[in-house]
């Protein structure tokens, strides 16, 4: 039995989250989530978007999303320009993935000053260590959850050519991996992608190309310790997000990127 209704909500301008699923296309209404009876309030420690501890009202991704075993790779899509691509199997590990709604008459404090707050809809964890689940795993503003394909399979121009002789060949391919995990839901490279919020990594030029390495490892740690404007919207990757092995094979992702466009 499906507890899940779709519009319309009462409010007029209540916020709405839009499903495209095999076999679910809905159109679900905040205050429909609000009154689901799987919602519940849940707490976050350490919340990687606001920086400390906060607890939300929050319906399970399961209660949502009918059949999560079929999914190859869920795709969530911000309202600014955000996407994360996030693979099935993760849904499927001990990590808990709910789905934290703001209430229209008690807001959620704003990630910026005088900007706007992570709802309506914001995708969280409970025991995210359980699944390895990164920062950039963890889309707000949400407006849409779609099933896609692999964003490798549908932009194979972000694949590094195969160099069976090369002795990076390895890190390249695990590099590859960092970028897909941390990079791809803002970034593109060689225009493949979904994301709209950062430059492509590779057209017309690749970072690798024009920044000092010393200065892009400090832009990826601390962007706002190389260059800073109001309305900057990339985040630092610590060590116990990227580790220095994590951030070695990255750069040799962009580097063969780099070479291959050449």
């Amino acid at each position: 039995m499906c507890l899940l209704s779709s519009m319309p909500a009462h409010a007029a301008d209540d916020a709405v989250l839009t499903l495209a699923l095999p076999g679910q296309q809905q159109k679900l209404a905040r205050a429909n989530l609000l009154r689901h009876p799987e919602t519940k309030v849940i707490t976050i420690p350490d919340d990687p978007s606001y920086r400390r501890t906060m607890s939300y009202q929050a319906i399970p991704l399961s209660a949502i999303v009918r059949d999560l075993r079929g999914i190859d790779t869920l795709q969530f899509r911000s309202a600014d320009g955000f996407v994360a691509n996030i693979p099935g199997e993760l849904f499927r590990s001990a990590a808990q993935a709910w789905i934290a709604i703001e209430p229209a008459t008690r807001p959620w404090p704003p990630l910026k000053e005088d900007g706007p707050s992570a709802g309506a809809f914001y995708l969280v964890w409970l025991q995210p260590e359980q699944g390895g689940v990164s920062p950039e795993q963890w889309p707000f503003q949400i407006v849409a959850i779609s099933n896609v394909a692999a964003l490798t399979v549908r932009y194979p121009q972000l694949l590094p050519d195969a160099l069976e002789d090369d002795p990076q060949q390895q890190a390249v391919q695990r590099g590859l991996r960092q970028f897909l995990a941390q990079c791809a839901s803002c970034h593109r490279l060689n225009g493949g992608g979904d994301a709209a919020l950062g430059p492509d990594l590779n057209l017309p030029f690749n970072p690798t190309e024009y920044f000092h390495e010393d200065f892009l490892r400090r832009l990826i740690r601390e962007p706002a310790a190389v260059r800073a404007w109001p309305q900057s919207a990339m985040p630092g990757f610590g060590e116990a997000v990227l580790s220095e092995t994590d951030l070695d094979d990255l750069l040799a992702y962009l580097r063969q990127m780099a070479r291959q466009r050449k």
